[in-house]
């Protein structure tokens, strides 16, 4: 993680830093013309503008990404993965990485990686769905954020 950079509720700022964003938003999405204009809307100087508009941002709840990683033990049959793929998509998860083992035993040793940032249901949801595949013989939640 950058040192240079900190999360933090804007209930901990001053009042101003929203303004400054909220003048900068204005010529953006030009409804105004002017740095002068864009704050007299705001209520706040030039002066303090010019001294935060290049540091303060808001932070899009859709920007927010959630990743999990999860493990599987499927039955060396075919369509095994295929039916997780499946689960997955119907439940609107993006796959950022799949890695299968080759099989021994009968078993194969799966490791998928996880966009769940717009998932249908909960992470349970997903592990439940994917623990009543016919295919699946366990299934572990390895990482989540």
């Amino acid at each position: 993680m950058n040192k240079d950079y900190y999360v933090i509720h804007k209930k901990m700022l001053p009042e101003y830093i929203d303004k400054v964003i909220y003048a900068r938003n204005l010529l953006e999405n030009h409804e105004v013309e002017t740095v002068i204009e864009a704050v007299k809307k705001a209520g706040i100087s030039r002066n303090t503008y010019y001294k935060y508009k290049d540091y303060v941002y808001e932070k899009n709840n859709d920007d927010i990404k959630k990743h999990a990683i999860i493990s599987l033990i499927l039955k060396d049959e075919r369509g095994a993965l295929s039916s997780v793929i499946n689960i997955l998509s119907n439940m609107n998860i993006n796959i950022l990485t799949i890695s299968q083992a080759l099989p021994v035993a009968n078993k194969a040793n799966v490791l998928i990686s996880l966009d769940i940032t717009h998932i249908k249901g909960t992470i349970d949801d997903l592990l439940k769905n994917l623990k009543n595949l016919p295919h699946t013989r366990s299934i572990h939640l390895d990482a989540l954020e």
